[in-house]
C-alpha cells in the first residue's frame, strides 16, 4: 500500500504542507517495499482553479491509497473518495512524524472538507 503526504519538499524530513491542492509535492511511500518517491505538484500550484482536483489526480496516478495532509477542499475530497483514497488530517511536523502518527492511529480520518 502507498501513502502520499503533502510536503514542502522531497524527503522524509520535509515539513508537511498544510495545503493539499497547492502543496509543493507529495512524498509517496510504498509501505510494502519501503520505496520512497516524490510526485511533483507544481502544475496545481499555479492553477487558477481546480488545484485540488489536479492534486487528487496526481496522488491517484502515483498509486496512493491513503493521503496525509493539512487541509483538503470539498472537490478534492470528493475526487479522492471517488478513487477510494482515505484522507487523514495532520497539522505540522515532518513527513516522517506524520507517517508515524498515522501508523499509531493518532490522526483523524477526514470525512468532510476541512477548508
Amino acid at each position: 500500500m502507498k501513502v502520499a503526504i503533502s510536503a514542502s519538499e522531497p524527503g522524509m524530513s520535509a515539513s508537511v504542507d498544510p495545503r493539499f491542492g497547492r502543496a509543493h509535492c507529495f512524498v509517496v511511500i510504498d509501505l510494502e517495499s519501503g520505496a520512497l518517491a516524490t510526485s511533483d505538484n507544481t502544475i496545481s500550484q499555479s492553477a487558477a482553479h481546480g488545484a485540488g482536483i489536479q492534486a487528487a489526480k496526481t496522488v491517484v496516478e502515483a498509486g496512493a491509497r491513503t493521503v496525509i495532509t493539512g487541509k483538503v477542499g470539498p472537490k478534492a475530497l470528493a475526487a479522492l473518495q471517488a478513487a477510494h483514497v482515505d484522507v487523514y488530517q495532520c497539522s505540522g511536523g515532518t513527513v516522517q512524524q506524520a507517517v508515524e502518527r498515522w501508523w499509531k492511529g493518532s490522526l483523524t480520518k477526514v470525512t468532510a472538507a476541512t477548508v
